[in-house]
Formats: structure tokens, sequence, C-alpha cells
């Protein structure tokens, strides 16, 4: 049996552009497919009839040598036989393909069906889509590591996943939840879920890379004679700090490895402790007395030979 006209096939006239080709055959693949005419024992036939002549006029240079050979060319036989009547559909041929799900719009919910029981060889299944996500964790946490409970809103459904936390991760970095993503279609794997970290702030302590800092308020006695005071650490309870005498304000003293672990090396920054001196607002008279005195034996003050 001679073969049909391929614009007869797709039901469009040779003038029709691109864009009609690509949606009488849209049209006609929907309405003919096997999955949705298992009953009809020439559904096969039509199907690959339809998407023959797409193949050869949904591709610009193969619909050029079409309309000038037609079925004749190549020694007498088709041109374009001996392919995959099928691969218009799946991945060559025309210049404007289309993805099974987007061709059925999804009418077998995404199963199996077709030829075969498979309306998607292996070969079309593809990784599932990455999943963005973003909790803010205790400092704490972020510094020593832990667990934190996300909750995923996925239409009317939540879903709780407990998000491990390496110990030293900084804020804006990302943890990858591997396979928690959206599923792969046709079978393939999952995508990952990326969970973004903010880090919530201390009221005591700030962060510096790996290092910590702690401020801490001495007052103008402390700092002229020296002490010792108690300061907190991170993970460590308190520690013992020695204030030499003479301390200025703003003076940076360090506690080693108290600061949070490097997960890279596994070894610990440090802590330091900025101090403050802080003067009283409101002094008593006694107290005025002294301040008084004290100004009298230290006449000089820092400034006099600061700027000349």
């Amino acid at each position: 049996m001679p073969k049909r006209d391929f614009y007869d096939v797709l039901g469009v006239p040779r003038s029709a552009s691109q864009e009609d080709l690509r949606k009488a055959y849209k049209k006609l693949a929907r309405k003919h497919h096997p999955d949705s005419n298992q009953q009809d024992p020439e559904a096969a036939k039509k199907f690959a009839e339809i998407t023959e002549a797409w193949d050869v006029l949904g591709d610009e240079q193969k619909r050029k040598q079409y309309d000038q050979f037609g079925h004749a060319a190549a020694g007498g036989g088709h041109p374009f036989q001996g392919g995959n009547p099928f691969q218009g559909f799946g991945g060559g041929g025309a210049s404007m393909q289309f993805d099974m799900e987007d061709l059925l719009g999804g009418m077998f919910g995404g199963g199996g069906g077709g030829f075969g029981g498979q309306r998607r060889g292996a070969g079309r299944a593809r990784r599932g889509e990455d999943v963005r996500a973003e909790i803010t964790i205790p400092f704490g946490v972020a510094a020593e590591g832990g667990e934190h409970t996300l909750t995923l809103q996925n239409g009317s459904k939540s879903e709780r996943i407990a998000v491990k936390v390496p110990a030293g991760i900084d804020q804006g970095q990302t943890i990858r939840l591997a396979g928690q993503g959206n599923p792969g279609p046709g079978g393939g794997t999952p995508g990952d879920l990326l969970v973004t970290v903010s880090i919530a702030p201390h009221p005591w302590f700030k962060r510096e890379g790996f290092h910590l800092v702690l401020e801490a308020p001495i007052t103008p006695a402390e700092a002229v004679l020296g002490t010792r005071i108690e300061v907190p650490t991170l993970s460590e309870g308190t520690g013992m700090l020695t204030v030499p005498p003479g301390t200025s304000s703003g003076a940076r003293l360090r506690l080693r490895g108290k600061g949070i672990r490097n997960p890279k090396t596994g070894e610990r920054g440090d802590q330091f402790v900025s101090l403050k001196i802080v003067v009283p607002k409101e002094l008593s008279e006694s107290a005025r007395a002294a301040w008084e005195q004290v100004q009298q034996i230290s006449a000089e003050t820092p400034r006099q030979q600061l700027w000349r």
C-alpha cells in the first residue's frame, strides 16, 4: 500500500506553519496513542504513521526534502525510512520534540502502560528536581553540631525532616540531604534537599571564623591593679582569666581552644575576651574624694604625649 501524504496524515495544508504542524501532531498523538486505545488493534499503526509524519515535517530540513522529492526520493525509496518511526517522539529527528508527559498531559497518572507495559523506556528516566529550604538554628547548634527539625509544606500536608547539622557550620552554608528532593520522572533517582542555614545570634558571643569573641566589663580599679575574672565559655562552663595590671579598655585576652571546632582539621579556634572598662555613673562623696585624690596623683594624662 502506498504511503499517505504526510500532510494528509496530520490533516494540515502544505502551507501550514511549524506551529500548526506541532499542534496537529500533538492532538492526533493524544487521540491515537495506544495507551488510550488499548482495545483498538489499529491504534499502534495509526500512532506510528502520525509520528513518522511529524518526524519528517517537524524538522525544517527534512520537510524541505520531502516537499521537493516526496516519498520517491533517494533512489525511489522514502528518504526517511530505515530509522525508528518514533524517534521524533523520543530523542531525534524533529526539531520540535515532545516529552511523553507533555504529550499525554499526565492522563495515565505517571505510571507504566503503553507498548510492552512501559510508556517510557529506561533511557527516559530522569533525575528529580532539587528542593530548597531554609532553617534558622541556634548559635550553639551551629558551633557544636546537632539535629534540627525542618517542616516542609506540600500542599495541605506537612513533612517533618530531621536535619543533621555538622559542627562548625557557618552562616549561609548549605546542607545537602541526598534523595530527599522531588521524585525522578520515569523511575529516575530523586533529587536532593538543599537546606540553607541561618544562625540565630547569641546573647553573649560573636563569631569570627572559628574564633569566639566575648565582651567582659571590668572596673577601673581592676584595670589598673589587675585581677582574675570568671568568664563563660560556649561549651565548657566557665573559665578563669587573668587581667594583668594596667590593662586598657578594648584589650583582648585569649582562652586557647575554647572556640568553634574546624570540621576540616578537627581543631578548635580560640575564645577572645574583649575587656571594657566600665565607670560608675553616680559617686558617693567618699568615692568622689578618692577619685579626686587619684587624679591629683596621676597629673599627667595619656593625651599629653599623643599628638606632639
